[in-house]
């Protein structure tokens, strides 16, 4: 490896084209993040390289002797690898590491010479000759540009660096070059009026270093790319893994490197694999959730997704593993992800109900089993055994929401389920079978709540702001309401916008002003209101309502509410609320009770499933 520092104009005058791989990151910087700072950067070596001139004519010396001792400023280091190049022609680096910094150099460079074209500026020749290289050099047209980008990124390339007026687009490309454009017009004329467009070059091409780090045959481009992004990187943990997995060197020919990633990776650079998903110290990119549970699964233990970067490298050391195949295998869980996730369609109606009423749990650590699934072929697992496998896990882990079980532990139980259901697969068992056997013998603190467990929860517990965030009681009554529409045939059919629904307490929290409790003394009222508060919140108290519902009428007595809540009958939850005579603890109690009956219905015990 050879490391040196080298000024711009060293970098980019002699006839070289940089190109960024494939593989790299879109281009990311911004204004707000890195341009402007590098603009400061700019004007503060230019003040400086001035002053060294100023005070030379002032004490009658040249230039030169006190430019030396200028103050350079460093950009940081790019890595570089070399390619094929033709004899005598234009010679080809890859750029490893520090494409986002030199491209930007590039841009700037750009929005420097519209000005100076704009001035008439004999300085345009020196920085076109830093931006193209010789025509009578090129063996291909885009070989005459310095910085050859992403694939992806060619077309608008050849219009930034070509196009004689700065495009007005949004594409960062394009924002950068009128940026650096605004901004030079700024710092170019002297509060005197003078023309310091000789400065701002020189400064520009002079004082502005890299290092730049040419990787010779024995150097591992990959430990390299990992000591220059160390622990403050802002990559994330997926593009470090793409970078791992692009650079580790079992490729016949280079030129199957860009097939290979519009093969298996490109989606990944589609925006919804971008967003961020998870709360609090949880929240992860979707590629760094995928990418941890392809690894969970193919390596049979829970993965942390924040060492995941170091996770992948170790795997990859461990096994023989080709390239091509593991790209192959990441491709085929991203396309399971996409179809747990709703991102794809998934034609089976009940694995799509299951997928639904999981991902509003949003319970991750069950994806590793999940995407595994979904690659099995249908001679391994039919659709009925899919949908079957899919319902048991959706059981098992609504029911314990229901109870308000803990969620510790669950990544090394669905691990153990996996472990179960890839054995049956392999001994050509029932998976089905096999994984609901797997969660019925979880250890007793992760056990699968029956019946009773969901009645003594229902009647016992607070589920308003309770065991339930609101958002999926919400969904909780949604889908008890969506179960008895779809068993009365008399009921319309079609499904309401249940998100739009409010959770109404039909014993109003409010009620002692028109719900105040009967009692012979003060000893039994107390007893009385501390019972009513405490089925208040209880799940038989709670239902939906529409916006039709006369909020005025929420805290009113039961014979004002009562025939306001029998408008609501469309909602199957509500039909029979309106015929209780006395809506009262016992009553709260009775319909909590009918409800983890239609609860058992929908979420079925694990025995349904082990049978």
């Amino acid at each position: 490896m050879k490391a040196e520092t080298r000024e711009l104009v060293q970098v980019v005058t002699t006839p070289t084209q940089y190109v960024i791989p494939t593989f790299q990151r879109d281009y990311e910087w911004t204004e707000q993040g890195q341009w402007a700072l590098l603009f400061e950067d700019l004007v503060a070596a230019v003040d400086r390289l001035e002053d060294a001139r100023a005070k030379a004519v002032q004490v009658n010396l040249p230039a030169a002797v006190l430019e030396k001792n200028v103050a350079p400023h460093f950009l940081g280091a790019v890595v570089c690898e070399q390619l094929p190049s033709s004899t005598g022609g234009v010679d080809k680096r890859t750029v490893i590491d520090g494409q986002q910094r030199l491209t930007t150099l590039m841009l700037l460079l750009r929005g420097v010479l519209d000005v100076l074209v704009e001035r008439e500026s004999e300085l345009s020749g020196t920085i076109n000759r830093l931006l193209w290289n010789p025509v009578e050099l090129k063996k291909e047209p885009h070989e005459v540009y310095k910085l050859w980008p992403r694939r992806k990124d060619r077309d608008i390339w050849k219009r930034i660096m070509d196009d004689v007026t700065p495009p007005d687009g949004d594409h960062l490309y394009e924002q950068a070059r009128r940026f650096f454009g605004d901004q030079t017009r700024e710092i170019v004329v002297g509060e005197d009026g003078s023309d310091r467009s000789e400065v701002v070059v020189n400064a520009l091409i002079g004082l502005f270093k890299l290092v730049v780090i040419d990787l010779e045959d024995n150097d591992d481009a990959q430990v390299i790319f990992e000591v220059l992004n160390g622990r403050q990187t802002p990559l994330s943990a997926s593009d470090l893994v793409k970078n791992l997995l692009f650079l580790r060197g079992d490729f016949v020919d280079d030129s199957i490197i860009d097939a290979l990633y519009d093969r298996y990776w490109a989606d990944f650079d589609e925006d919804w694999w971008k967003v961020v998903v998870g709360r609090g110290h949880a929240a992860r990119g979707r590629r760094d959730v995928l990418l941890s549970s392809w690894l969970t699964a193919v390596a049979g233990h829970d993965v942390n997704v924040g060492h995941l970067y170091a996770e992948v490298r170790n795997y990859l050391s461990v096994g023989q593993r080709k390239t091509e195949e593991v790209l192959a295998e990441i491709h085929s869980y991203a396309v399971a992800y996409a179809a747990v996730y709703g991102r794809t369609p998934v034609p089976e109606p009940q694995i799509r109900q299951s997928y639904k009423r999981i991902r509003e749990l949003d319970v991750v650590t069950a994806n590793p089993l999940l995407l595994w699934l979904r690659t099995l072929s249908s001679d391994t697992l039919s659709a009925d055994e899919h949908a079957l496998t899919v319902a048991a896990v959706e059981s098992w882990l609504m029911r314990r929401a229901l109870v308000n079980a803990t969620t510790r532990g669950y990544g090394r139980t669905f691990v153990d389920v996996l472990h179960a259901a890839q054995k049956a697969a392999a001994e050509g068992l029932s998976i089905p079978i096999a994984v609901a056997s797997a969660l019925n013998g979880s250890s007793k603190s992760l056990w699968w709540p029956s019946d009773d467990d969901i009645v003594e929860s229902f009647t016992t517990r607070r589920f308003y702001d309770g065991v339930l965030s609101r958002g999926r009681l919400r969904y909780l009554l949604a889908e008890v309401d969506r179960h008895l529409r779809s068993k009365n045939p008399k009921t319309e059919q079609g499904d309401f916008a249940y998100d739009d629904l409010q959770i109404e307490h039909i014993m109003p929290v409010n009620w002692r002003v028109n719900w105040a409790v009967t009692a012979v003394d003060e000893a039994e009222r107390m007893r009385a209101e501390q019972e009513r508060a405490q089925h208040i919140h209880r799940l038989g108290n709670l239902t939906l309502i529409t916006g039709s519902f006369n909020a005025s009428q929420s805290d009113s007595a039961w014979e004002v509410k009562r025939p306001a809540l029998s408008t609501q009958s469309k909602l199957q939850i509500n039909a029979d609320v309106a015929t209780v005579e006395n809506w009262d603890e016992a009553a709260i109690t009775a319909r909590a009770r009918v409800l983890a009956e239609v609860v058992g219905v929908v979420w079925p015990e694990g025995a349904h499933f082990s049978a």
